[in-house]
């Protein structure tokens, strides 16, 4: 951590606040209580917690044991949650007791030690037990290998099954360090976290950030627009990473007042396409363009951006369609072909990103290491040395990168991933189905909506709430189908592909 003053506020949550001197006894603490569960460096620590100061601190002293940290979030279902721990093969899950409970007759969960649940603001939780009976513990002192496995990031895969992206604590402190070097915040622009800190690119968005700057994380656990103003006024928050649907209602909402907004100056919005709506009212709040960027979990976080990015900017028209900025100081952005080759200014081709080559920061910058257990996967995402992102896109010769297209069908609900693939798998294991199409609408507040056409077998007659309660059973609430309807067949190429496009009519209409 990154301070000049050590008694310096640098984190606050609801259930807590702590000085840089604080946080670092409050690190201490729990990786003794860690390393009293049997925690070793290379084990995997998971954490199912809500925005609070538990799940930072739980971050922090996993990084400090060599341990290998993994972030559960907790809109998941039951098996999702399961899933996630049975694949990264975790040895202690931190979770509420809800979460706990949920997982509690899960199978296959044998690597799983121990679940501590853990009860903000109660000194009788486990959690504290286990912290308080290590008082006497010694850590161990751990040699920290920078380029060794520090987290594991799941993102939604394409085979209907999340993969998980492994990054290094090189990795994650590098998007800070660049913020810190090229003054991209000041030290007194106090860092809010919205959006999920389970998911790793807001850990190293907010609080890894903030603690290098020396600035503070708010850890906000609200994300109505009431709430996430009471927390914005009460801590005088300056920025956060939010989404345009949480950023325009905040901005909308009938009972938050300008004044509670004050000391917001420069909200970023990721995560979605920004409809020209929230443009507007984006351009009329703060006298300047939303900010644009691209990025993905397995860079971590952003590799371009564009506009926006500090009071004063400008005001301009919309940007073209698809536009993602220039790379940032750390990485080099490729247009690549089938062949790897790399692809001439405005070719249409995969997006891939690689480290720098000139500047300060040549050379430093590493991609994930690599995706869990998925050797095969490892070897095809990161061929000849970059990251391939499987988003088509082309690059002008000044170095602005535009995306053309999503080649994985990502959907972004209201800046939430949901990969199709997942959602077909849910549905398609019930037995009266023969196939079904999932895919992203558009929509004025959530950029997308996720819809499912479904064809059944001959002489079945699935009902439409039978088929939502199955994925509200298996799914977390924003991948579960806003619609599904029910089609004689579904719309086919001559190699048997369902073509889906051809099937947006049919949602438009309803």
């Amino acid at each position: 951590m990154v301070t000049g003053d050590p008694d310096a506020e640098a984190l606050v949550g609801r259930s807590g606040r702590y000085s840089y001197v604080d946080l670092d006894l409050a690190v201490d603490r729990a990786a003794r209580g860690l390393t009293s569960l049997g925690v070793e460096a290379g084990d995997r620590v998971a954490a199912c917690l809500p925005n609070d100061v538990q799940i930072v601190i739980a971050l922090l002293a996993t990084m400090r044991l060599g341990a290998i940290w993994v972030g559960i979030n907790r809109a998941l279902a039951g098996p999702e949650k399961a899933y996630l721990l049975r694949d990264s093969g975790a040895a202690i899950l931190l979770a509420l007791a809800d979460t706990a409970e949920q997982i509690a007759n899960q199978p296959d969960l044998d690597s799983l030690r121990q679940v501590v649940v853990v009860s903000p603001n109660d000194p009788g939780c486990e959690w504290e037990t286990i912290q308080s009976a290590a008082d006497a513990v010694r850590c161990p002192e751990v040699e920290i290998d920078p380029h060794a496995p520090a987290a594991i990031a799941y993102t939604s895969g394409t085979t209907g099954y999340p993969k998980g992206a492994v990054h290094s604590q090189h990795n994650l402190l590098l998007p800070g360090a660049v913020s810190a070097a090229t003054g991209r915040y000041a030290p007194e622009l106090r860092q809010g976290c919205v959006l999920p800190l389970t998911i790793l690119n807001l850990m190293v968005l907010s609080p890894i950030t903030a603690f290098q700057i020396g600035s503070c994380c708010v850890a906000m656990d609200r994300i109505d627009p009431e709430g996430l103003a009471q927390w914005v006024k009460s801590e005088r928050v300056g920025t956060f990473a939010g989404v345009p649907t949480i950023l325009h209602d905040l901005l909308t909402h009938p009972n938050v007042k300008p004044d509670d907004l004050e000391s917001l100056v420069s909200p970023m919005v990721g995560g979605a396409e920004c409809p020209e709506e929230f443009r507007v009212l984006y351009r009329e709040r703060y006298g300047r363009e939303v900010g644009i960027g691209y990025g993905m979990t397995e860079a971590p976080t952003a590799v371009t951006s564009a506009g926006g990015g500090s009071p004063g900017t400008a005001a301009g028209a919309a940007p073209k369609p698809g536009l993602c900025g220039t790379a940032l100081p750390q990485v080099a952005i490729e247009i690549r072909d089938e062949t790897d080759r790399v692809l001439e200014p405005d070719e249409v081709g995969e997006i891939c990103v690689a480290p720098a080559t000139s500047g300060d920061w040549s050379g430093i910058y590493t991609p994930m290491l690599g995706y869990w257990n998925r050797p095969e996967a490892t070897v095809e995402a990161l061929r000849g040395g970059v990251y391939h992102t499987g988003d088509l896109g082309c690059m002008e010769a000044d170095g602005t990168l535009y995306i053309r297209g999503r080649r994985n069908e990502l959907i972004l609900r209201g800046g939430a991933n949901v990969y199709p693939a997942e959602v077909e798998r849910v549905i398609g294991e019930d037995p009266r189905v023969a196939a079904v199409a999932v895919l992203g609408i558009d929509d004025s507040r959530l950029g997308e909506r996720v819809v499912a056409a479904v064809e059944p077998e001959p002489g079945e007659h699935p009902s439409i709430e039978e088929l939502e309660a199955c994925c509200r059973g298996q799914l977390a609430a924003y991948k579960v189908p806003d619609e599904i309807i029910i089609v004689e067949s579904l719309p086919r190429n001559a190699m048997s592909k369902v073509i889906k496009r051809d099937l947006v009519p049919l949602f438009a209409k309803a």
